[in-house]
Formats: C-alpha cells, sequence, structure tokens
C-alpha cells in the first residue's frame, strides 16, 4: 500500500478527536452497510480486513484480524476498539499469516492504492481457505478519474471486467456483484476534496505555535447527522442509477484455487 502521506483523509483526520468524525462520512457508512450485509449469512471464522486502516468495515463480527500497512493507523484502532479483534502492521502484498487462514477476507477500497494489485490478490488468496470468500469493493470506472482520487493516492480506477478478470486469474470466483456508490458520490467528493486541499494549504500557513482547537460538539453533532441524512440520498442515487454510472461496486467471490 502506499507510505503514509501529508495529502490524505487520514491524515486530516488523523488526530483521534476527527476520527469519530470519519467514520461518519456518509460513504464510508454505505461500504460499511454494505459489506456487513454481504457478510451476514456468511459461516465466518477467522475473518481478516486487509488495509483497515483507521476505519474498518467489519466491526460486528469477533473474530477479526485488522492489518494495514501504517503503524500508527494500527495503533489508533487497536485503542478504539478497546481489545476486539488483533490489529498487526503489514503490507498486503506480504502478509505475515500462515497459508489458508482464514474463512473471509474483506479488502474494501484498498487495491487501488497498491501499485501491484496482483501481487496483492495472490496474498490474500493464499492466505484464505479454499472455499472461502474475499468481499472487495473498489472505485468504478476510468472516466471518473480525477482530483478526488489524485488526493487520496489512487493509482487507478477499474472497469467492472478488469477486476472480474483480475479476480478471476489470482484463483476467485465472483459470485455476486453490487452497486454501493452512484454518481452524487463522485460529484460530492470532488468538492469535498477541492475543500478539504484549500484547508490543508491554509492550516499550512498559519503559525506553528497556534494551538489547534478542536471542532465544537454542536458542530461534531451536524457533522454526524449530515452525513447519515446523505447517506440517504447517496443510497437512493446508488440503487436508481444504472451499473454502468456506479462510481463503487462490491464483489463477492469464492477461491476457488491457487492463482493461475
Amino acid at each position: 500500500m502506499m507510505p503514509e502521506s501529508k495529502n490524505r483523509f487520514d491524515d486530516f483526520f488523523g488526530d483521534r478527536q476527527y476520527v469519530s468524525l470519519k467514520n461518519y462520512l456518509y460513504n464510508y457508512l454505505l461500504r460499511k452497510r454494505a459489506v456487513e450485509r454481504t457478510m451476514r449469512r456468511e459461516k465466518k471464522e477467522l475473518v481478516l480486513e486487509t488495509g483497515s486502516g483507521i476505519s474498518p468495515v467489519m466491526t460486528s463480527w469477533e473474530r477479526m484480524v485488522y492489518s494495514d500497512v501504517s503503524p500508527s493507523a494500527m495503533a489508533m484502532l487497536k485503542q478504539m476498539m478497546n481489545g476486539k479483534g488483533r490489529c498487526v502492521v503489514a503490507d498486503a502484498a506480504r502478509l505475515p499469516f500462515e497459508k489458508e487462514s482464514f474463512s473471509h477476507v474483506i479488502c474494501s477500497e484498498v487495491l487501488e492504492h497498491i501499485e501491484d494489485d496482483r501481487a496483492a490478490l495472490r496474498e490474500i488468496n493464499r492466505v484464505t481457505k479454499t472455499g472461502g470468500a474475499l468481499v472487495v469493493t473498489f472505485p468504478h470506472r476510468r472516466f471518473y478519474f480525477a482530483h478526488d482520487d489524485r488526493f487520496v493516492h489512487h493509482y487507478r480506477r477499474y472497469e467492472l471486467s478488469e477486476m472480474i478478470s483480475l479476480l478471476e486469474e489470482t484463483g476467485f470466483y465472483p459470485v455476486d456483484v453490487q452497486k454501493v456508490l452512484g454518481p452524487l458520490e463522485k460529484a460530492t467528493m470532488l468538492f469535498v476534496t477541492a475543500g478539504v486541499s484549500v484547508l490543508q494549504n491554509l492550516r499550512l500557513k498559519e503559525s506553528p505555535a497556534k494551538e489547534k482547537k478542536p471542532p465544537g460538539e454542536f458542530l461534531i453533532v451536524l457533522f454526524k447527522r449530515l452525513n447519515v441524512i446523505y447517506a440517504g440520498l447517496a443510497w437512493l442515487d446508488a440503487v436508481v442509477m444504472p451499473r454502468a454510472l456506479s462510481t463503487v461496486l462490491l464483489i463477492k467471490a469464492k477461491k476457488v484455487g491457487p492463482p493461475a
């Protein structure tokens, strides 16, 4: 995965006071809902969420391992989870786990951040039990690639056919495809990332000695409530728009064997 950078949402919300805000972002809420709904009927044993950062999407299952390349993210997540699950610092392309350790692997908004995504999927295949499942969400459609993708260091966006081929090459057979977010999410994130870039530039110009004020309680409550409401609008947008216009898709894929 990409190294930690000064120009990422994880850094903007890196302080503990901002973590709860990040975890109420409407698009995160919808990805989390989609993954947990997909996993609800699965017979889960030990589950790995790779590239979880400080915002894992699978929190309703007790037997969890969370991994990310960022030590600071894993340290913060460990505190937030209060002993629930295990947090491991690890590169998705070099996972420190035994072969066929997990019944399921969650990989949500991760592959687009990895230069060699095939290497990561081959490694995920190695640690997934045969017959187990991978649940992956990813940014959809190349023509959507813009400032917001560069802001969060996406190497790419995927066409659905590309992702299916990539999964099949690495030993997974897709069994379900779901829409998660639509074009409203793209328009929103273009606006938001432009605004965050301006705020970051303003913060750089501030005196280093100037104390950073935490957001007030009213603003925190307002932010959370607005994102819950906006999540409903974004969900409706994803439902009514054709899959060809979806900006984020979810695929559930079964491991059928080793990579080709």
